[in-house]
C-alpha cells in the first residue's frame, strides 16, 4: 500500500525531478541521437497512456459512486427518521442519490459542451498549449478532491473536482487526433488506438473501486487523488519534452484523411501507393499519373488557388456510390446553411435522446436494476457486470465499427443505429429478467463507442470536412447541453414514479423512435432530390454506375 508520503513527495517534488528528463531528451533530439520515427512512436505511447488514465474517466461514474456512498458524501443531506425507498440498507437516499447522480450529469454535459472550444484551441494554438491546459484543468481536480474535506465550507468540492475533471478530459483526447498524420499509413490504426484508450479510461475508478473494497475501505478520496497528480505531471511532461508544439494536421484534415484517405490538399500521403483506392492496377496507375501533371501544372503556372485534384474528385464520387448517395449532401453549403438544414438539426435531436439515454443509464444503473429485478443483491451484481463491461465493450467495437461503416450505405447505419438504441431500451423495460437486462447492458456497452463514431463519420460525409470542427462540435455541444434535462428525468423516476424507471425509460424508447425515423426519412428524401438534380441536368449519368474522374 502506497503511503501519504510517498503521495506528497510525488506532488511537491515531481515538476523538479523532471526537470533534468526533459533537458536530456531535448538534446538527445538536437543531437540527432533520437530518430524522428522514434520520436513519432514515442508520442504514441504518451498520449496512448494519458488517454487511459484521463481521456473519459468520468464515464466510469457507475463504479466511482460506490465509493463516494461508502465515503458517506452527501449523506448529510438525508434525514435520520426517513424510511428507507429500497430493500438494500446500503442504498442512498432520495436526496443523496440525487445530489450524487448530479455530479454525473453535469460532468456529461460539460464534457460534450467544452468540444467546440477545444477544438478551436487545438487548431489556433496547437496540441502542446491544448495538452499542458487540459493537464492543469486534471491538477486542479484532483487538489479540490484531496483538499475536499478543508474546502467544504467554501465550495462543494466533489461537485467542483468532477467537472474539472470532466474538462480536462476532452483537452487532453482531442490534442491527441492530429497524431493521426504522424503515421500517415497507419491513420486507421492510430484513431483506433486512441479512441480505445479514451473508452477503457472509465476503468480507471473500477480499478480503484476492487482495491478500494479490497483494503478495507482505502486508499480514500483524497489519498486517492494525491497519487492521481502524477497523471497530469506525466501529461505535462511529455508535452514539454517530445509532443509536437504545432499540430500535424487540424481537425478538418484528420477527419478527410479518416474519410477519404487523402491529404488537406487531395493527395496521397507521402509512402501511399493509391492500392487503398483502387485494386486496378491500370486504374491506378492512369489516375497517379494524372494527379502528377496536375501538380506539374500547378507548379508552372503558380496557381494558388485550391481546387479538387484528380483523386480527390474519383474518391469522392466511389464514396458517393458507397454511402448510397448521402456523401456530399452539404458539402459545398456554407456553414450558416448547414447549421440551418434539417439534416443538422435532425441529428442534434436524435443525438441528444440517444445520449440521454446512455448518460441517464449510466448514473442510475443500480437503482434501476433493483427495481427490475427485485433483489439488491442481483442489483449490486448487474453494477460489478457494467463496471468490466463498460471499457471492454468500447475496444471490443472498434474492429466491429469499422466494418460496418466500411460496408454498410449512410441510412443504413443510422437503420442500425436506431434499431440497436430501440433494442436495449426495449430490454430495459422488462422485470424480473435478468438474462434480458443483461443482454441490454452488453449491447449498450458495444452500442456506446458505435454511436459516437457514427455521429463523427456522419458529420464528415454529409457536411464535408471545411467546417467538420464547427459542426461537430455544435452538434456534440448542444446535444450536452441538453443532456442537462437527465437531472429531471432523474427527479421524476425518485419522486413522481417511486424509483420505477420504466416510465422513463418508456418515454425514451418513443422519443429515439421518432426522432431516428425523421431523421432517416429526411436523409432519404435528400438523397432522392440530389440523384433527381443530377439526372435531370446530365441525363446520361442514369446510364452508368461508374464514377467519372479528372474533372475540377
Amino acid at each position: 500500500m502506497i503511503r501519504n508520503t510517498k503521495a506528497k513527495y510525488l506532488t511537491h517534488n515531481a515538476l523538479q525531478v523532471l526537470k533534468s528528463p526533459i533537458a536530456e531528451i531535448l538534446s538527445l533530439e538536437k543531437s540527432g541521437m533520437m530518430t524522428s520515427r522514434t520520436i513519432r512512436i514515442a508520442q504514441l505511447v504518451c498520449a496512448s497512456i494519458w488517454c487511459l488514465f484521463a481521456a473519459g474517466i468520468v464515464f466510469g461514474f457507475a463504479a466511482f459512486k460506490t465509493i463516494l456512498i461508502d465515503e458517506g458524501i452527501y449523506s448529510g443531506l438525508c434525514h435520520r427518521d426517513e424510511a428507507p425507498k429500497t430493500p438494500d440498507p446500503a442504498a442512498p437516499c432520495i436526496e443523496q442519490d440525487l445530489k450524487l447522480n448530479l455530479l454525473f450529469t453535469i460532468a456529461a454535459a460539460v464534457t460534450n459542451v467544452i468540444a467546440l472550444p477545444v477544438g478551436w484551441i487545438l487548431d489556433y494554438y496547437g496540441p502542446r498549449i491544448c495538452g499542458i491546459a487540459g493537464a492543469m484543468w486534471l491538477m486542479a481536480a484532483s487538489f479540490t478532491f484531496k483538499w475536499s474535506k478543508h474546502l467544504e465550507s467554501y465550495i462543494d468540492p466533489y461537485m467542483t473536482g468532477y467537472t474539472l475533471l470532466a474538462i480536462g478530459g476532452p483537452f487532453v483526447f482531442i490534442s491527441c487526433f492530429q497524431l493521426a498524420n504522424s503515421f500517415p499509413q497507419r491513420s486507421g490504426t492510430i484513431l483506433a488506438l486512441i479512441s480505445g484508450c479514451f473508452d477503457s479510461s472509465s476503468a480507471l475508478f473500477l480499478f480503484y473501486r476492487l482495491l478500494y473494497q479490497k483494503w478495507n475501505h482505502s486508499p480514500h478520496l483524497s489519498k486517492f487523488f494525491s497519487i492521481y497528480l502524477v497523471v497530469p505531471v506525466f501529461i505535462i511532461f511529455c508535452q514539454l519534452a517530445i509532443m509536437p508544439h504545432r499540430s500535424y494536421k487540424t481537425q478538418a484534415a484528420v477527419a478527410k484523411l479518416t474519410t477519404e484517405g487523402l491529404d488537406e490538399n487531395g493527395h496521397l500521403l507521402e509512402g501511399d501507393d493509391g492500392s487503398a483506392i483502387t485494386s486496378d492496377v491500370c486504374e491506378r496507375q492512369s489516375l497517379l499519373a494524372q494527379d502528377a501533371m496536375e501538380l506539374e501544372q500547378d507548379r508552372q503556372s503558380h496557381n494558388t488557388g485550391r481546387r479538387k485534384s484528380v483523386l480527390e474528385t474519383y474518391v469522392e464520387a466511389k464514396l458517393e456510390e458507397k454511402t448510397g448517395g448521402a456523401f456530399g449532401i452539404l458539402h459545398d453549403y456554407s456553414l450558416k446553411a448547414q447549421l440551418r438544414s434539417p439534416l443538422f438539426f435532425l441529428m442534434v435531436i436524435f443525438a441528444t435522446v440517444c445520449m440521454l439515454r446512455i448518460n441517464y443509464f449510466v448514473a442510475t444503473i443500480r437503482s434501476q436494476e433493483e427495481y427490475l429485478l427485485g433483489d439488491p443483491r442481483l442489483a449490486i451484481q448487474m453494477n460489478a457486470i457494467f463496471d468490466v463491461a463498460l471499457p471492454l465493450g468500447g475496444v471490443l467495437s472498434i474492429p466491429f465499427t469499422g466494418l460496418i461503416l466500411d460496408h454498410l450505405d449512410t441510412l443504413s447505419t443510422l437503420s442500425l443505429v436506431l434499431v440497436t438504441s430501440v433494442a436495449i431500451g426495449v430490454l430495459g423495460l422488462i422485470p424480473h429478467a435478468f438474462t434480458a437486462n443483461l443482454i441490454g447492458i452488453l449491447l449498450l456497452v458495444v452500442y456506446r463507442p458505435f454511436y459516437y463514431t457514427v455521429i463523427s463519420d456522419y458529420v464528415s460525409k454529409i457536411f464535408g470536412f471545411d467546417n467538420f470542427g464547427t459542426v461537430y462540435g455544435a452538434l456534440i455541444s448542444i446535444s450536452g447541453v441538453c443532456n442537462m434535462f437527465q437531472s429531471v428525468l432523474d427527479d421524476w423516476t425518485h419522486n413522481t414514479f417511486k424509483m420505477n424507471p420504466s416510465p422513463v425509460n418508456s418515454v425514451l424508447v418513443v422519443a429515439t423512435i421518432i426522432s431516428g425515423f425523421a431523421l432517416i426519412r429526411n436523409l432519404k428524401l435528400h438523397i432522392h432530390e440530389r440523384q433527381d438534380f443530377k439526372v435531370a441536368i446530365h441525363p446520361e449519368t442514369s446510364e452508368s454506375d461508374s464514377p467519372t474522374y479528372g474533372s475540377t
